[in-house]
């Protein structure tokens, strides 16, 4: 389409783009040839809704009870940013033709603002507090479609794909715990369709970064919280040793030059950390002392190929197991077969796929294997951890 604004991919005649989309919407709906095709993010959405056999016409909207949104508020973890979302954009949301809303990962409004009119248009769409805006129960909408696109999203009238939403606009984008990466929520702004402006869209993106800036502060506070707590613990100990919080994020380093973070401690799982050799996670308050195995017991592990692949491992300390992808299998296989000697990147890429060009994929293979396994394996080159032995049964 031409005269799209550079941010939004949305023309700047909103009103000719409105009637356009609506002979478009029509047609797609009746397999009919439309007049243009819709934007990608429209048509890759409305081709999930038209798989699920949704009905364009809505359906009653499913609210989740007052106890259960009160919880979801505290679990979401936006609870201690909401303050200051709110300071940004409650203000304008009272006097401005708009609604500003905030949702957990699942698409679960949790807090609403806006002046009353744009609130009693919302209501009678069902975008009220406690209810689920994902795609997969209201359609083509920027919350929920920018939940599946991992993205930035804003639609304009007919681009939803319920035929009530045609008269709104919405723009969303997701928010990402700076911790774990993971998206947390969506923040969005919506209104009636002609009266999106070019600044709301930057004003969405601003909300995110300010909620995710939050977000790290309050990360900071913890860590800060765990070297609190490990001080007492840890005085006059001269061994090498990490603290760390329970997403492996780095608070306390001693005698170890270590990065900002470590992989994942899981409760008596041995892991293997640069610098430390095997450990066996300890937990200290909010976080987790990891250290060198005074008595390195030896681990016997086999990698059981028959049927679903699990790789058990047993030792003087207990035993453990967990189930593994077939491609986790081949790349723990090929690093045992490679010995004490280990195996780069380079050469697990041929190994995996045959022929070079497979450095990268193979790094990142590993770093997946590393998470399941507790870091069994061993970094640069890739190998069993010191005290690790494994076997490999159930092959063809």
């Amino acid at each position: 389409m031409t005269g799209e604004t550079a941010s939004s991919g949305l023309p700047a005649d909103l009103s000719q783009h409105a009637r356009v989309m609506q002979r478009v919407h029509e047609a797609v709906l009746t397999g009919t040839r439309p007049p243009v095709r819709p934007r990608g993010v429209v048509e890759r959405s409305w081709s999930r809704m038209l798989n699920l056999g949704l009905d364009v016409s809505g359906s009653p909207r499913a609210v989740v009870p007052v106890a259960e949104l009160e919880l979801r508020r505290r679990r979401s973890g936006l609870e201690p940013v909401i303050d200051d979302l709110r300071q940004l954009l409650g203000r304008a949301a009272e006097t401005s033709p708009f609604l500003v809303v905030v949702t957990d990962a699942d698409g679960v409004i949790l807090w609403r603002d806006g002046s009353p009119r744009v609130r009693a248009y919302a209501d009678a769409l069902g975008f009220t507090e406690g209810a689920r805006w994902t795609e997969a129960t209201v359609g083509t909408n920027a919350v929920g479609t920018a939940l599946v696109e991992a993205a930035p999203v804003q639609l304009l009238a007919a681009e939803h794909f319920e035929s009530a939403q045609h008269r709104w606009y919405c723009c969303a984008a997701p928010v990402h715990s700076p911790v774990t990466g993971e998206p947390v929520g969506v923040v969005d702004i919506s209104g009636p369709a002609l009266t999106l402006h070019p600044a709301i869209g930057a004003l969405v993106e601003t909300s995110v970064r300010l909620a995710e800036s939050g977000l790290w502060r309050q990360h900071e506070q913890r860590l800060e919280r765990l070297r609190r707590t490990a001080e007492p613990v840890l005085g006059g100990v001269g061994e090498p040793l990490l603290v760390v919080d329970d997403e492996g994020w780095v608070a306390v380093r001693s005698g170890i030059a270590a990065g900002a973070r470590v992989a994942v401690p899981r409760e008596g799982l041995p892991m293997a950390v640069a610098g430390l050799g095997l450990c066996t996670p300890e937990r200290l308050g909010e976080g987790w002392l990891l250290r060198p195995r005074r008595e390195r017991a030896p681990m016997v592990a086999e990698l059981d190929l028959a049927g679903e692949a699990v790789v058990r491992v047993r030792s003087d300390d207990g035993s453990w197991s967990a189930g593994l992808t077939r491609r986790q299998a081949q790349v723990l296989a090929l690093i045992a077969r490679a010995g004490r000697e280990g195996v780069d990147a380079a050469a697990l890429g041929r190994g995996l796929f045959g022929d070079d060009g497979h450095t990268v994929t193979a790094r990142a293979e590993v770093s997946r294997l590393r998470r399941v396994v507790g870091d069994l394996v061993a970094p640069a080159p890739y190998r069993l951890a010191d005290g690790v032995t494994l076997t490999v049964t159930g092959e063809e």
